[in-house]
């Protein structure tokens, strides 16, 4: 199976766009037109399909990554050109010992145990949330940056949605490449079908 990552740049003119860029829920149902309808009762789960929104220079950028080819051409009419490529040469790359730059936007949050409260976890603690959880990834954190790029929120029906988001950025050393595909491939934390858990990372020296 192959790892395959999409990279969107939405189209103002687009309403769907538009709307998608402000809707986490809406946002999810475009992203999944990428993948075949035929698939089982966990849709997301099967594709691998995972995303985040970056702010660019030029604007929102949407990287998508799934476990099965991308079809662009089923996407709303002028939502934006792609660029897709494949990612397996990549992830075959990886080494223990190798540097990478690393780059996670994820639902930094804490369930508490005695009420099943979901806590959010900002600043110091959402980092905390990280550093605890990158070696279970496969890597070793060699720095770590982090900021709120504004949480993931929007509506779907009879509910609201709402995703704490930390994007953290910085230098790792692989420690296990099996773990850290696996990281990647299946992302990290809670709120995957709403832009959170994507795991990117690129050879030190390169953009993650």
């Amino acid at each position: 199976m192959s790892t395959w990552l999409t990279q969107l740049t939405p189209d103002f003119r687009s309403r769907q766009a538009r709307r998608d860029l402000g809707n986490a829920a809406e946002m999810h149902r475009t992203i999944m037109k990428l993948v075949p309808d035929s698939l089982s009762d966990e849709p997301r789960r099967e594709a691998g399909v995972l995303y985040r929104i970056e702010e660019t220079r030029r604007g929102p950028q949407i990287i998508v990554q799934t476990q099965v080819k991308p079809d662009p051409a089923r996407l709303p009419a002028g939502y934006g050109p792609p660029m897709v490529r494949n990612l397996d040469p990549l992830l075959a790359w990886l080494q223990p010992g190798t540097l990478i730059r690393y780059r996670l936007t994820a639902n930094t949050c804490l369930r508490k145990s005695a009420t099943k409260e979901v806590v959010p976890l900002r600043g110091a603690d959402a980092e905390n949330w990280w550093i605890t959880r990158a070696p279970a990834a496969g890597i070793e954190l060699q720095s770590l940056t982090s900021r709120s790029p504004g949480d993931a929120v929007g509506r779907k029906p009879g509910q609201a949605v709402r995703h704490a988001l930390t994007q953290f950025d910085g230098v790792a050393a692989v420690t296990d490449p099996t773990a850290l595909t696996a990281a990647i491939i299946t992302g990290i934390g809670r709120g995957k079908s709403h832009g959170c858990g994507l795991l990117s990372i690129a050879p030190l020296g390169a953009a993650a």
